[in-house]
């Protein structure tokens, strides 16, 4: 390529940046933020529903893991912690399906745990089993967190109405 076609091509490259000035961070914040609508009473995202179901699942498993004698690496646990994790994972549930931010938020949050520990028991597994199984907490965890982040937005997103 000679020179003067570099210059050509430059000069190109120039004037489409001239059209379409670059937006900053806040901008792109504020065109993301008037494309969102707040939910519609009754609508309920299918990562919420996931989000509701998956919770609910949890806490009933991990009760009915306790009464069928599971034991965690050779011991029972106790049987409060059994009951305090189910009762927090029946409250998010019914927190997420009611659409309460806090609930959405705090499951959010205990996904992200999830998936970095998933992440870091992947590098030290042992078997395929154990392979596939981070992956595939990963995989679904890591979709139903990004999924989780834009209902987040549309919770947050003041109604029309002014409720």
């Amino acid at each position: 390529m000679g020179r003067r076609s570099r210059k050509q091509s430059l000069a190109e490259s120039g004037e489409q940046a001239a059209r379409k000035p670059r937006l900053s961070g806040a901008e792109r914040d504020a065109i993301a933020r008037a494309e969102l609508n707040p939910l519609s009473p009754g609508e309920k995202p299918l990562a919420v529903k996931i989000s509701a179901g998956l919770a609910t699942a949890l806490a009933v498993a991990n009760v009915a893991f306790y009464f069928a004698g599971v034991e965690v690496q050779g011991q029972k646990p106790a049987l409060i912690g059994v009951l305090l994790f189910a009762a927090v994972m029946l409250l998010a549930a019914w927190g997420m399906w009611s659409l309460r931010y806090w609930a959405l938020l705090g499951f959010q949050a205990l996904l992200a745990i999830t998936l970095v520990i998933a992440g870091l028991s992947l590098m030290v597994a042992g078997n395929a089993a154990a392979v596939i199984l981070c992956v595939v907490i990963l995989l679904g965890g890591g979709w139903l967190f990004w999924k989780l982040i834009r209902v987040l937005g549309r919770v947050k997103v003041p109604s029309l109405r002014g409720d």
